[in-house]
């Protein structure tokens, strides 16, 4: 009797193996840019485990990069009634407002993953999403605070900094202007935004 029940768990478990090995990992699609089938993939997923939070964020970062930003917006929200304070989530709701305008929407969720994850992997563009809403809302300085966090998570992205020196710009804060489009043109020597830009200071301060 022993043997049989040992003999069913061992065909159990390989049965498990060759499936699990059969079904397609939508984190590795995502990554390989397979986005539609990572959708596909992890609409299944959650048929089958509806609280697998994994698949909600794997499923809310590829609908946002085939720019199906709503549906990116609704799916995320049934992830947060399964579980409110996932960072991750909270941050695709965010960028899923973003996109669909709406923001102070946007502003509320970014704010909230800040708390929620000071050091999170998404942490530098959520602070550059910051830094564009308030440059749409007209509120430079704060811009600038956004933007000056971004970089400081990440240095090394000259339209980062290209937008910073915008900000200032707007602000009329010319030094610290140039010196952000100084730096943008360190990393990308032939950004076109941060060459007008620059341009345009220094045209500003001559004439100023």
């Amino acid at each position: 009797m022993k043997n049989r029940v040992f003999l069913a768990v061992v065909i159990l478990m390989l049965s498990i193996n060759i499936f699990g090995q059969d079904r397609p990992d939508a984190l590795i699609l995502y990554q390989n840019g397979d986005y539609k089938q990572a959708v596909d993939v992890c609409k299944s997923e959650l048929e089958l485990r509806p609280g697998n939070m994994d698949s909600y964020s794997v499923l809310g970062w590829s609908l946002l990069r085939l720019g199906r930003y709503q549906e990116a917006l609704d799916e995320s929200k049934m992830g947060l009634k399964i579980s409110r304070y996932d960072a991750r989530i909270v941050e695709i709701v965010g960028e899923s407002n973003f996109y669909l305008g709406k923001n102070l929407e946007a502003l509320k969720w970014f704010e909230e993953y800040a708390v929620l994850a000071p050091t999170g992997g998404r942490i530098d563009t959520v602070y550059f999403f910051m830094g564009e809403l308030f440059i749409r809302m007209g509120e430079y300085n704060h811009a600038d605070i956004a933007f000056t966090t971004a970089v400081y998570h990440a240095p090394n992205i000259a339209r980062w900094w290209a937008r910073l020196g915008y900000a200032r710009e707007m602000a009329k804060d010319y030094d610290y202007s140039i010196e952000a489009y100084n730096k943008a043109l360190e990393l990308a020597p032939s950004f076109p935004d941060a060459k007008r830009g620059k341009e345009r200071v220094e045209a500003q301060r001559r004439n100023g």
